[in-house]
């Protein structure tokens, strides 16, 4: 008799012990890379003091690690390819991991820096590969509840990395303070390594149709010659600076008169986080009512008020101002990146994973000119920028994207979009 037909992978479904456990395993991934990528934040006031360095020269241990994600996203997303997406991951993971124990006792200025840059080449791993390793082994009909869960938990570990290693450092040192966060984030990697069943679902290169290293750079430089596509990538550019530069030298303004808060109560205000994962899906749904142009435009406005509120002298304002504009920036966000995948001329993976360069260059670039700007200024100086980046990406916006819709209408549920 002949044999019976192999059915094809179809995924794992809600219910099963290994949906289950995948979830989980991408929850702790998301903490394990974004908690040590960004807990450095708030601590950089007493990194500040401690190394005798100025806010922008503090703020390049934040931007030392998201250019080196920057950098890694791409060759990631090839080595998962080659040698599958788990065992990329996991390699990635661990990598993170043993530089995330090592840097924060680095001896100089410079070592700190390498060691930032090569740590954060390893975090982009993880939102390199996460999404693409979920859809291929969740039963597709679950993929965006599972996406969700991965992105919480990405959010979560960026807020925990920040309320842990403030407090620590106010009551210690900085450097215990981020060490804490990696050996949190050591453990979450273990979880990870431990809960993810096999894949089931990745089909190597020479078995499938895909791309060859040419067909990848030609599907990368027919993004980058769409125009809509670069106007895109421009609003996370300038967007995302902006955003990091205001979490980075918000809390320097917090700790000096007339608020003189202490750093652990500093710390608190990433709390604000928060309402990006309330703010993002919001947009998603009201985009599928308005369309993504109006919803775009409407995010920055509120971006840009909630950053001239933090101008006020009063403590209430300027935390209501920071909530504004942490939700107009991830409703914006959400808006942009989904938008970028669904209007791409060829190649959604690389659109998206331009969307993802742009992204952590304009956080490295902004997150430490915004300090160049305090240094100089103080924080009316750093507000004019974050909100002149802000207006920049409306008018870009307004001109060049008006009546460019097309594509189905989705909330993108990227890594990258709560971290």
């Amino acid at each position: 008799m002949p044999a019976e037909p192999v059915d094809e992978w179809a995924g794992h479904k809600k219910g099963s012990a290994d949906y289950r456990r995948l979830l989980a395993a991408l929850f702790f991934a998301g903490i394990a890379t974004f908690a040590q990528l960004y807990s450095p934040q708030s601590a950089l006031p007493q990194i500040s003091a401690d190394l005798h360095i100025g806010a922008a020269s503090a703020s390049l241990v934040i931007s030392a690690a998201t250019i080196g994600l920057a950098i890694g996203v791409i060759p990631w997303s090839v080595a998962a390819d080659r040698f599958g997406r788990l065992k990329s991951m996991s390699v990635a993971v661990i990598a993170a991991s043993a530089f995330g124990l090592l840097v924060p006792f680095a001896p100089t200025v410079e070592l700190l820096l390498a060691g930032r840059f090569l740590e954060g080449m390893m975090v982009g791993g993880v939102p390199a590969i996460a999404i693409a390793y979920l859809s291929e082994e969740i039963h597709p009909g679950h993929a965006v509840r599972a996406a969700g869960t991965y992105v919480a938990g990405t959010t979560i570990g960026g807020l925990l990395g920040r309320l842990v290693a403030g407090p620590l450092a106010e009551l210690f040192s900085w450097r215990i303070g981020v060490f804490t966060v990696a050996v949190l984030c050591t453990a979450s990697a273990i979880v990870f390594i431990r809960l993810a069943p096999a894949a089931r679902g990745f089909v190597p290169p020479a078995l499938r149709d895909a791309p060859t290293s040419q067909t990848l750079w030609q599907r990368l430089a027919a993004n980058l010659r769409a125009p809509r596509q670069l106007v895109l990538y421009a609003q996370a550019f300038l967007l995302m600076g902006g955003f990091v530069a205001l979490y980075n030298y918000l809390g320097f303004r917090l700790a000096a008169a007339p608020f003189w808060l202490p750093p652990a109560v500093v710390s608190l205000v990433f709390v604000a986080y928060l309402a990006g994962t309330w703010s993002a899906p919001q947009a998603g749904a009201l985009a599928a009512r308005l369309g993504r142009w109006p919803v775009l435009l409407m995010s920055i406005a509120v971006m840009v008020v909630g950053v001239a509120l933090t101008l006020t002298p009063v403590l209430a304002v300027v935390l209501a101002g920071l909530v504004l504009a942490t939700a107009g920036f991830f409703a914006a966000h959400a808006t942009a990146s989904g938008w970028t995948a669904a209007a791409a001329p060829v190649g959604r993976a690389q659109a998206s994973s331009l969307y993802n360069l742009a992204y952590y260059a304009g956080s490295s670039l902004f997150g430490w000119l915004g300090g160049v700007f305090f240094d100089a200024a103080g924080w009316g100086a750093t507000a004019a920028m974050i909100g002149g980046l802000a207006l920049a990406a409306g008018l870009l916006a307004l001109i060049a994207l008006r009546g460019r819709e097309s594509g189905a209408l989705t909330v993108s549920v990227r890594s990258n979009e709560l971290g």
